[in-house]
């Protein structure tokens, strides 16, 4: 398990997640945007008026319910709002990030 940044246009939180979801960050969350939401059986609940509406929360509930069940994803720490990933503390600053 390895360390990510993941934020939705707010705070960035840092998420413990499988390697394999720290090695292709990017891949993961563009799936999981772009793909795997639009054909989900749950989509009804990321929908409001017709547009596609979610944050990072709901991709760790992926990880944990779809794609890596046996090895769930935690929540760190909270680092706050840090300009899309921009002014991250210097500890951050090499972990794998992503904005939705």
């Amino acid at each position: 398990m390895k360390e990510v940044i993941i934020s939705a246009d707010g705070d960035s939180m840092v998420y413990l997640v499988p390697d394999e979801v720290a090695d292709n960050l990017k891949k993961y969350c563009i799936f999981f945007a772009d793909k795997w939401m639009k054909r989900s059986p749950n989509d009804k609940k990321f929908k409001i008026n017709g547009i596609c509406c979610f944050n990072e929360t709901d991709f760790i509930d992926y990880l944990n319910e779809v794609a890596f069940p046996e090895q769930k994803s935690i929540l760190i720490k909270n680092l706050g709002w840090t300009e899309l990933g921009k002014n991250l503390p210097p500890e951050y600053k090499n972990h794998p990030y992503f904005n939705f």
